[in-house]
């Protein structure tokens, strides 16, 4: 073999391995992990709070997963139903744990109870749900 056939066969195999690799990381980020523990609180902001007490809310929940080391993700939305079925609630936050002992090792965190004392009075109304995902 020349070397111009060498370096083809070598380029080739990587340029192929990295197919593989790119293929197996779209095929397992495509597949929902089952048995997470998730805690989903949705809140309706009181008539006088600020658009800026609000986003001081956002930024304190999402620091959480950086201060609980048995988060696995924090995410939130506001909502955006055309069905009108929201009650007045408008954002929801998901905590995503391994299992039910990371929430019970969050809930009387430092961390979580300083969220808490930001959150709850600046709060008309307030919704928990836990599921395990199936």
């Amino acid at each position: 073999m020349n070397k111009t056939a060498v370096l083809k066969s070598v380029l080739f195999g990587i340029i192929a391995t990295g197919m593989v690799f790119t293929t197996m990381e779209s095929a397992s980020a495509g597949k929902k992990v089952r048995g997470l523990y998730r805690h989903v609180v949705m809140f309706q902001f009181n008539e006088d709070v600020t658009d800026e007490q609000v986003k001081e809310v956002e930024k304190a929940f999402l620091a959480l997963g950086d201060k609980i080391d048995t988060i696995i993700d924090v995410e939130f939305g506001t909502n955006v139903s055309p069905e009108g079925l929201n009650e007045g609630l408008t954002h929801c936050f998901l905590v995503t744990f391994k299992d039910k002992k990371g929430l019970e090792v969050y809930l009387p965190h430092k961390a979580h109870q300083q969220f808490v004392d930001l959150v709850k009075p600046r709060l008309a109304k307030v919704v928990v749900i836990d599921y395990v995902s199936r």
